[in-house]
């Protein structure tokens, strides 16, 4: 059903836990009960390090983490431009309409964690 990739993200997520930061949002999708909450240290105007705590499904996990590895070292304003079509382009699979919510879960979050920054 899902790729090996999004089997090994979700079985092993990358990046995972927590930092000491101001910059932190949570983020959840009610049809399915995926939670996630994205930690990011931001300097310069970058995302320095990025760490999630993520309970949810394969696809939700997995997209979380490459969200947490994608946009490490990125400019926060070019975070803020990434959008659905990004993160699914990087789970590398087809999603249908209903598992959308559970592939940008992380992304919105973490553009949440992010916006508190400007």
């Amino acid at each position: 059903m899902y790729k090996e990739q999004i089997l090994d993200l979700y079985r092993k997520p990358r990046n995972e836990g927590t930092l000491e930061t101001d910059h932190r949002a949570e983020g959840e999708n009610k049809s399915c009960g995926d939670h996630t909450e994205m930690f990011i240290q931001i300097e310069n105007n970058q995302a320095e390090k990025v760490r999630h705590q993520t309970d949810g499904c394969a696809i939700c996990t997995a997209a979380a983490s490459i969200t947490s590895e994608e946009i490490e070292g990125q400019d926060i304003d070019d975070i803020q431009d990434l959008d659905r079509d990004w993160i699914i382009d990087k789970l590398g699979t087809d999603i249908s309409p209903m598992r959308t919510k559970c592939a940008v879960l992380g992304l919105k979050t973490a553009q949440k964690a992010v916006k508190e920054s400007k």
